[in-house]
């Protein structure tokens, strides 16, 4: 069963640190569904952004705890993939800007 690539790739992350990866090393970073694998990722970026992927990072980041006066809640867990694409290849997360 194959899954719809947008559902697996939620958003770009757009961070200082982000943009220094994308600038020296062409890596670009996502937030994406807990539940996808490596293979997932890979095959999603390939498909929306017609590009060839070399290598897919993940972890799983913890939701931080926040306060609002005396009440505190938790935001959700989610899953970060660095993905570095083929020498040649770039993203253009800007376009529609």
């Amino acid at each position: 069963m194959k899954k719809d690539p947008r559902s697996i790739i939620e958003r770009p992350l757009i961070t200082e640190k982000n943009q220094l990866l994308q600038d020296k090393e062409n890596k670009y970073v996502f937030e994406v569904a807990r539940y996808a694998n490596k293979l997932e990722i890979k095959q999603a970026i390939e498909d929306i952004f017609d590009v060839r992927v070399e290598s897919v990072r993940t972890m799983r980041m913890q939701g931080k705890i926040k306060r609002m006066g005396r009440f505190e809640g938790r935001r959700p867990n989610w899953k970060k993939a660095i993905v570095k694409l083929t020498d040649g290849d770039v993203i253009d997360l800007f376009s529609g800007a």
